[in-house]
């Protein structure tokens, strides 16, 4: 297929067959934000500003947190925290206990990093179906994915637009439910497995593969969406 400085990103994850390919998406732009961040960005005014705002997620936090480079961690926590003390703990007669409420929530609410993600995730989705009405590989290599984790097929099959997909969209959610319903199916039969280890009727001391063995994990990834 035609790469170009929008299809490089998305082609590259798909022609990897393991797991659900936009949670590997997800995660390679999370990872690229999070090596920003803790690297350039910091010297950054415009995105520590934004950082200064905006905060981190529990999540990114102990993300960036197990990552080297505490002292730029500690740079943008300073900052941040400066932030929080001249906002919501403000000594002014306008900031009152109700507003002091809600700038907290609001921060708390609030990640710079997954703002990032989404902005990013959503414009390689919207390439994932321009690419599959154009471009004869990849909709080869979308069709012979291994899986998509459930919250990723319920993205997918709801932007699918006939307006964008004229040609091609029947197929995609063909494929797509395909894809889903084939690896939940193989899901429910592990897991079924893994219950009958316990049934005093089973055979005791069968040795069981490691899809059967991991299969309350893999259920669990399937419907957090993280495979």
């Amino acid at each position: 297929m035609r790469d170009d400085i929008c299809t490089i990103p998305v082609s590259e994850v798909f022609e990897t067959n393991d797991g659900c390919p936009i949670c590997r998406m997800i995660s390679t732009v999370e990872n690229r934000i999070i090596d920003y961040i803790m690297g350039d960005a910091m010297m950054e005014p415009d995105v520590r500003i934004e950082t200064n705002k905006v905060g981190f997620c529990e999540e990114h936090l102990n993300k960036m947190l197990s990552r080297r480079g505490r002292l730029q961690l500690a740079l943008m926590l300073q900052t941040h925290i400066d932030e929080i003390n001249n906002t919501v703990f403000a000594d002014s007669i306008f900031n009152s206990a109700a507003k002091k409420g809600e700038k907290a929530a609001k921060l708390h609410d609030s990640c710079f990093i997954c703002n990032k993600i989404e902005f990013g995730v959503s414009r390689m989705i919207e390439t994932i179906y321009r690419c599959y009405e154009n471009e004869k590989d990849f909709r080869e290599m979308f069709n012979n994915q291994e899986a998509f984790c459930l919250p990723h097929f319920e993205r997918l099959i709801k932007g699918t637009d006939k307006h964008k997909m004229k040609r091609y969209g029947g197929d995609f959610s063909k494929n797509l439910t395909r894809i889903t319903s084939e690896y939940s199916k193989k899901l429910y039969d592990n897991v079924s497995e893994y219950c009958k280890i316990y049934d005093y009727r089973s055979a005791n001391g069968e040795k069981k593969s490691d899809e059967i063995m991991y299969s309350v994990e893999k259920v669990v990834e399937f419907l957090n969406g993280k495979i």
